[in-house]
């Protein structure tokens, strides 16, 4: 359920402003959609898990913060993120 730590890096060095980003509002979300992406995978094999429904939900919702705090301080930077991450908005 967790990501590997290649993926995790190769997600960071995509999605970095500049070097040694790890914590701009693009790489969270890269790395919370690789996250919400295998939760989901492993909720569709085991549907009564609900503490893992419980953390799937905690993902999405800290997600859905990062890029609502994205959108309202810089669009451009928004458009870019959804469209290069495939997201629905």
């Amino acid at each position: 359920m967790s990501i590997e730590a290649t993926r995790k890096s190769a997600l960071i060095k995509e999605y970095a402003t500049k070097e040694g980003d790890t914590g701009s509002p693009e790489v969270q979300v890269a790395v919370l959609t690789e996250h919400i992406l295998n939760l989901t995978e492993h909720m569709k094999e085991h549907k009564k898990d609900v503490h893992s429904r419980r953390g799937l939900l905690m993902k999405v919702n800290k997600r859905r913060k990062l890029l609502d705090y994205l959108k309202r301080t810089e669009e451009t930077r928004y458009k870019d993120l959804i469209k290069s991450l495939g997201l629905r908005r």
